[in-house]
This record gives C-alpha cells, sequence and structure tokens, in this order.
C-alpha cells in the first residue's frame, strides 16, 4: 500500500489542478513521495502537450501592464473558455505578463525567454499546460513607449477574463479623452495611426482596386481621378486611427477630438482573442 493519505491527494490537486485518478496514480507510482508525484504529472502533462500542438488556440485573455515609460500587451491562449476563465490561467497570464514587462519584451520570442521563476515564460506556460491538459501558448506581445498611458481592457462576457485590450502612448493631460479614444480602438480597430504610416504598396494595391471597381461601375474616364481619391479617403478612415469618425459623435474625426483636448497620440496597440 503506498504511503500517502486522502489529505496528500487533496493538496496535491490544489497545488496542480490534477484530476483525481491521475493524482492518485501519480501517488501510487512515486510511493506516496509528493515531490517524484509532481514530476511525474508533469512529466505526463509534457507529453500531452506534444500531442496537443496541432490543437487551435481560440481563447484565452488579454493583459496589459502600465510602467514609466512603456506599457505591455499579452494575448494568452488557450483552447476552452473554461480553462480561460479559471483561476489558474488567469494566474498564469498575471505571472507571464509580469516577466514579460519586466524584461522589455516586444516579441513573443522575446516573451517567451523571459526569466520567471528560475526559468522562462514559455516553460512556465508548457508546465501550466501539462497540468491543465489544454495546449497554451503566448500568441502576441506588444511594447509601446510613450510618456503617458491609457489601457481600456473589455470583457466581451462577464464569466470572461478581458477579451479585448488597447494601450495609448500619448502627451498631453486629458486622462478622460484618452480613455476614450482606448475605447474607440477597441471597437475600431485601426491599423496605422495615421494615413502616413500605411504601406505605400497597401495604397497603391487598394488604389488599383477601387479604380477597377469604378470603371466595371461604368463611372466617366474624366472622373475617375476624383472618384479613386475619394474611395481611398473611406480606405484611410477605415484603417488609419486619426482619419476615423469618432465611436461616439461620428461628426468629429479622432484627429479633431484629440486636437480640442490638447492630446498627441504617439502609438497605440490592440490584441482581441483569436482575432
Amino acid at each position: 500500500m503506498a504511503n500517502f493519505s486522502l489529505e496528500d491527494v487533496k493538496n496535491l490537486r490544489e497545488r496542480l489542478g490534477t484530476g483525481m485518478v491521475d493524482t492518485k496514480n501519480a501517488l501510487v507510482e512515486a510511493d506516496g513521495d509528493i515531490e517524484k508525484a509532481v514530476e511525474i504529472l508533469r512529466l505526463k502533462g509534457a507529453k500531452g502537450n506534444a500531442k496537443r500542438a496541432d490543437r487551435s488556440t481560440s481563447e484565452g485573455l488579454i493583459a496589459a501592464h502600465e510602467a514609466d515609460g512603456a506599457a505591455t500587451l499579452i494575448e494568452l491562449a488557450c483552447e476552452t473558455d473554461f480553462v480561460a476563465k479559471g483561476d489558474k490561467f488567469v494566474a498564469l497570464g498575471e505571472k507571464v505578463l509580469a516577466a514579460v514587462a519586466a524584461a522589455g519584451a516586444s516579441t513573443v520570442e522575446e516573451g517567451l525567454a523571459a526569466p520567471v521563476d528560475g526559468s522562462t515564460v514559455a516553460d512556465a506556460i508548457n508546465d501550466e499546460a501539462a497540468i491543465i491538459g489544454e495546449k497554451m501558448e503566448l500568441r502576441r506581445v506588444a511594447r509601446v513607449e510613450g510618456e503617458k498611458f491609457a489601457v481600456y481592457l473589455h470583457r466581451t462576457n462577464k464569466d470572461l477574463p478581458p477579451q479585448v485590450g488597447v494601450i495609448v502612448a500619448y502627451t498631453g493631460d486629458d486622462a478622460d479623452t484618452a480613455r476614450s479614444v482606448a475605447q474607440h480602438i477597441s471597437f475600431a480597430d485601426p491599423q496605422y495611426l495615421s494615413r502616413d504610416e500605411v504601406p505605400a504598396e497597401a495604397v497603391e494595391n487598394e488604389r488599383r482596386i477601387v479604380e477597377e471597381i469604378s470603371r466595371n461601375e461604368g463611372k466617366p474616364e474624366a472622373a475617375l481621378p476624383k472618384i479613386v481619391e475619394g474611395r481611398l479617403g473611406a480606405f484611410f478612415k477605415q484603417v488609419a486611427l486619426l482619419e476615423q469618425d469618432y465611436a461616439r459623435d461620428n461628426k468629429l474625426s479622432i484627429a479633431q477630438v484629440l486636437k480640442d483636448a490638447g492630446l498627441t497620440v504617439t502609438g497605440f496597440a490592440r490584441f482581441k482573442v483569436g482575432a
């Protein structure tokens, strides 16, 4: 008979979040040695991780960290909403975010290599995935430098952690308007700050498309340049923050809202789980 009690089983399950049967089997195999049972369960989970490599991770959370001179945004992904709303996954998100921010990481690769608890973020995620039994991954990392920051995290479901997150770097003193602009970004999903930041290749491709559409509609050749420029303007309003109509008042552009508030946006990032 293995030398362990029901209390040992209970404590190990609470520590690792493992199932009753797996926990008891590990303690039996380890002859009651708690730390050896932990190792057995981790190794078993690691094998499962390899089998889960091709699974999709469409759930998860967005988390943000603000510090002097920089703000960090991460997306930590998992397979199911059941795991996403669990305390262990949320705690993992907080640990990963803190490590990524402390390391000054701006890419997933840098984030995974960030040190945490004597190991790396990659190892911490893999260990938790092994214990919980789902594929998990640090999908995206963004770091925005600036003077001041507005952070907005949005819950699409009250039972889930934030599913959309925005950080906005700005100068000026109107924090309320800066936060409102962050909320606008969460809804409008701009890809660039200004039209000048849109890659020339993307602009030319859009120009080619709208010109072809206009010709197919039978628009007069002489009117094409003006029509094409008008449709390009609509494209810029879709992808460039400063060109967009303000979500709270579509008679104002974001550029005008910022000007009226004495604000200048110097950078932003937006993540949505699974998008």
